[in-house]
C-alpha cells in the first residue's frame, strides 16, 4: 500500500539515490545533502512499504510564486497515476498557503497541461529562479525544457 507523507532528514539519502538517474541524464537539477535539508519541508514523499517510489518539491519564492520541482517517480511505479498524485499535493498545498501562481520547468508538458497549466515564455521567469537555480543546470543558458504556469 503506497503511503504519501512528509519526510524526514532520514528520507534524504533514498531521495538523492532515487533521483540520481534523472540528474545523471539533465532531468532534475542535483540538490546536495545540506541543500535538501534546508528544504525539506517542501518535499513530499510516497513509500511502498519501506521502498522509496517518488517525492516532489513545492518551493516558495514569493508570497505570489511557488515551483513544482524535482518530481520523480521510480520508473518500476511509472503509469500508475503516482506522480499525478504528487502534483495534486502541491497544487492543494498552493491554495492553502495562497500561493497565487504555481511555476514548473518541465520535459513532461502533458502531465502538467492535465493540471491545467499553460505554457509561457521563460523570458517572464522571475530572475530569482534563474539565479538560484538555472544557473546550476547543466543545459543553462540553453534551456530546452518547457515553462509552464497554473493560476491558483
Amino acid at each position: 500500500m503506497l503511503k504519501y507523507f512528509k519526510p524526514t532528514l532520514k528520507d534524504i539519502s533514498n531521495m538523492q539515490q532515487l533521483v540520481q538517474s534523472e540528474v545523471d541524464n539533465g532531468n532534475i537539477l542535483s540538490r546536495n545533502e545540506a541543500e535538501m535539508a534546508t528544504t525539506i519541508r517542501s518535499y513530499r514523499v510516497v513509500y511502498d512499504d519501506d521502498i522509496l517510489v517518488g517525492f516532489v518539491a513545492l518551493h516558495i519564492y514569493t508570497p505570489i510564486l511557488a515551483e513544482i520541482r524535482s518530481l520523480v517517480v521510480k520508473d518500476s511505479y511509472r503509469g500508475q497515476g503516482i506522480g499525478s498524485k504528487l502534483i495534486q499535493s502541491c497544487i492543494d498545498e498552493a491554495k492553502q498557503l495562497e500561493v497565487q501562481e504555481i511555476l514548473v520547468l518541465t520535459y513532461q508538458q502533458k502531465l502538467f497541461e492535465k493540471f491545467n497549466f499553460k505554457v509561457i515564455e521563460k523570458a517572464t521567469i522571475p530572475d530569482t529562479k534563474i539565479w538560484a537555480d538555472c544557473i546550476k543546470c547543466k543545459h543553462f543558458p540553453i534551456c530546452d525544457e518547457i515553462s509552464l504556469i497554473l493560476k491558483v
